[in-house]
């Protein structure tokens, strides 16, 4: 499978080898690092060549469409934030703002900022003169994002239920089409549909809440089902046949509005992975 361009960026950066004394004889690509290219004696190259792009670059922006620092350092923080959840910047990992600068392509009093607000979110630890490091994991953590993550969901569930209309029912219905589709794909072996199994099993559950009313409920819940997800994904956890029966016992209660059925099955549900995942090497 090959690497998604913010992927590859990060591999670059933190995962390339390092070129020492007992291997600079090498070529670099037998290294598995970028070969250098020549500097130009002019900052532009020659008239009217191409300059090559780097790839720490990011995506192309279109002609005159110049971004500000706040939407340079809001794009930054989503991409950082994505890769502390999935798992792609590990628990415990140390993160020096110059090698975050490479990665990220963003300067450092930006990325300063962005850190220090995922340390208030928790995901990140702000060590002081040590610097920063993403948030380590443990099975009394898990334990009370999942908590959190039910409490807040039951809660929604019941207004979701009381409170939706036609449009709700087929937003929940289209949502779980779409991750029954991918838990049959997974339940016959095709792993490389976890991350959209993952992705439709959550647009599942937002869709099941989106009719509560309340943007302020949802927004908590988004924040907490992000540090459950963060676990479900660096656990790999897939429950089979059972989770998709109770996905689709979800289905048919939301269609019935028995909100309490609802958030009993919902309650068993997360408790069940919860345990699945302290059972597993997740935790060594």
């Amino acid at each position: 499978m090959g690497l998604a361009s913010g992927d590859y960026r990060y591999y670059l950066v933190f995962c390339q080898p390092y070129e020492t004394s007992s291997n600079r004889h090498l070529p670099r690509r037998e290294l598995g690092m970028r070969p250098t290219q020549p500097e130009s004696s002019s900052r532009n190259g020659p008239r009217g060549a191409r300059r090559p792009r780097s790839v720490l670059a990011g995506p192309a922006l279109g002609a005159g469409a110049p971004r500000s620092r706040e939407q340079i350092g809001e794009t930054t923080y989503r991409r950082v934030r994505a890769d502390i959840v999935h798992g792609r910047l590990a628990p415990g990992q140390r993160l020096t703002l110059e090698r975050m600068r490479e990665a990220y392509g963003t300067a450092v009093s930006t990325l300063r900022e962005l850190l220090n607000r995922l340390a208030s979110e928790g995901l990140i630890l702000a060590e002081g003169s040590r610097g920063f490091e993403v948030a380590s994991i443990s099975p009394a953590n898990l334990r009370e994002v999942a908590d959190l993550r039910v409490l807040l969901e039951c809660h929604a569930l019941r207004s979701s239920f009381e409170k939706g209309d036609m449009e709700w029912e087929g937003r929940v219905v289209a949502a779980h089409h779409k991750l029954a589709a991918m838990e049959a794909k997974l339940a016959g072996g095709e792993r490389s549909v976890q991350e959209d199994w993952r992705r439709y099993d959550l647009e599942f559950h937002r869709a099941l809440i989106s009719g509560c009313g309340s943007q302020v409920l949802l927004e908590a819940h988004a924040a907490a089902y992000d540090k459950y997800l963060r676990y479900l994904t660096i656990a790999a956890v897939f429950r089979g046949e059972e989770a998709a029966l109770q996905h689709r016992a979800l289905l048919g209660f939301a269609l019935a509005r028995d909100w309490a059925s609802a958030q009993a099955t919902v309650a068993a549900h997360v408790g069940e992975c919860v345990e699945q995942m302290c059972g597993s090497r997740l935790f060594g």
